[in-house]
């Protein structure tokens, strides 16, 4: 019996399994320019105040690229995008590492932004699985996926570690070489990708398929929004600035990157569980959490600056990114039709990421110029912004969703 999607149950499974596999590799990439693009950035530019910008040019390729993403899979399939994406990721890899060996602060971060295009790419994947997912089982198929960064967060510091001095008299390049290895590894498991389905090729537009716009004025779909943008924009800005300061207060690069590493396992080690979850207490209340759960890191990181701080901080906030983000990503599947899901999904990352690299631009520029604690302080107000309508909704009764 074939589910909604137009896939078998097994198939969709198997589907959901390879989306895991291609996020333990694709989303290695990411912990390995976030550990290393400030410290890298540092040595490259002559204007501190630009050290965490190969950080943020991450963040703004995500941005930029969602839409693109969104319609070149839309018009040739996922499969097909996915593919595409994992080239730009072994370029990215390849650009940043002659970068770095040329001393160029410009092309590094020319491979920084590339990698955020693959990263856009790779952020679809939960979506791919929702789409695949049986009817109310969405939410599990979202989670299942994310586990895949698990995976990611011990590749990618690990990486960093293992290699970063690879290449004599150049400090990091041989991480960003393992970047673009990671990306070249991930295209033969894309391409066992199933066709057909909608984990390809998105439905066509029908008449009955609302204007962008006013599924973005909605308010479950602007709430659903807002969770993603704030809980993943916090979590960004905060880990951008994560490990200059880290550094800058004594501790090691292999600290560093051993708090990104545990920072990345609190990210995506929930979601063994978040599916569950949200199945039990509701979605709202899952994403509530995870604003909570950030706030408290917040507080963690402002209470002193040891080891133990930055890495109970960074741990919280990955737990409140996981909660929150897989929560705001569940509650905008229930906002939009299957022919509407496409331009939605893109919209949303689109949204979400350009503000996540508004704020990690703005997180390198407050801690050179206002400290550590600044950054932390930002955090409170931002987060309660959205915690209170979650809060709100949360204790409302349970209503039947609307028809769309």
């Amino acid at each position: 019996m074939s589910d909604q999607a137009g896939h078998s149950p097994k198939e969709a499974e198997r589907n959901v399994w390879i989306l895991t596999a291609a996020q333990s590799l694709g989303g290695a990439s990411t912990p390995i320019v976030i550990s290393l693009g400030g410290l890298v950035g540092q040595r490259l530019s002559s204007d501190p105040a630009l050290a965490t910008l190969p950080v943020s040019l991450l963040n703004l390729g995500l941005a930029l690229g969602a839409i693109p993403a969104a319609l070149i899979m839309r018009r040739y399939g996922r499969r097909s995008g996915y593919l595409l994406g994992a080239v730009l990721g072994l370029l990215s890899g390849l650009i940043a590492t002659f970068g770095i060996l040329q001393g160029s602060f410009l092309v590094f971060c020319l491979g920084t932004t590339l990698a955020g295009f693959y990263a856009a790419y790779v952020q679809s994947y939960r979506f791919a699985a929702a789409d695949n997912a049986p009817p109310g089982e969405s939410h599990k198929a979202i989670s299942r996926v994310m586990i895949g960064g698990l995976v990611a967060a011990v590749i990618g510091p690990q990486l960093v570690i293992w290699t970063r001095e690879a290449m004599p008299g150049a400090p990091f390049a041989g991480s960003f070489l393992s970047q673009a290895a990671l990306a070249a590894l991930a295209l033969p498991v894309l391409l066992l990708l199933r066709r057909p389905g909608s984990a390809h090729r998105a439905p066509a537009a029908t008449a009955q398929d609302r204007p962008l716009l006013k599924i973005l004025a909605t308010p479950a779909c602007a709430l659903a929004i807002a969770t993603g943008v704030v809980s993943y924009g916090l979590m960004t800005f905060v880990m951008t600035a994560s490990p200059i300061a880290m550094v800058a207060h004594g501790h090691s690069v292999e600290q560093a990157a051993l708090g990104i590493q545990w920072h990345i396992l609190a990210m995506y080690g929930p979601s063994f569980l978040t599916g569950r979850l949200m199945a039990r207490f509701g979605k709202p209340r899952v994403a509530a959490a995870g604003l909570l759960l950030i706030g408290i890191s917040a507080v963690v990181a402002l209470a002193g600056s040891d080891l133990a701080h930055f890495w109970i901080a960074l741990i919280l906030l990955g737990l409140g990114w996981n909660f929150g983000f897989i929560g705001g990503t569940a509650m905008l599947t229930d906002v939009h039709t299957e022919g509407e899901r496409t331009k939605v999904q893109g919209a949303n990352d689109f949204l979400v990421f350009g503000i996540v690299a508004a704020g990690s631009f703005f997180a390198g520029s407050l801690l050179h110029s206002s400290g550590w604690r600044m950054v932390n302080w930002w955090v409170l107000p931002l987060a309660a912004l959205v915690l209170v309508p979650l809060l709100w909704r949360s204790a409302r009764p349970a209503r039947p969703a609307p028809a769309l």
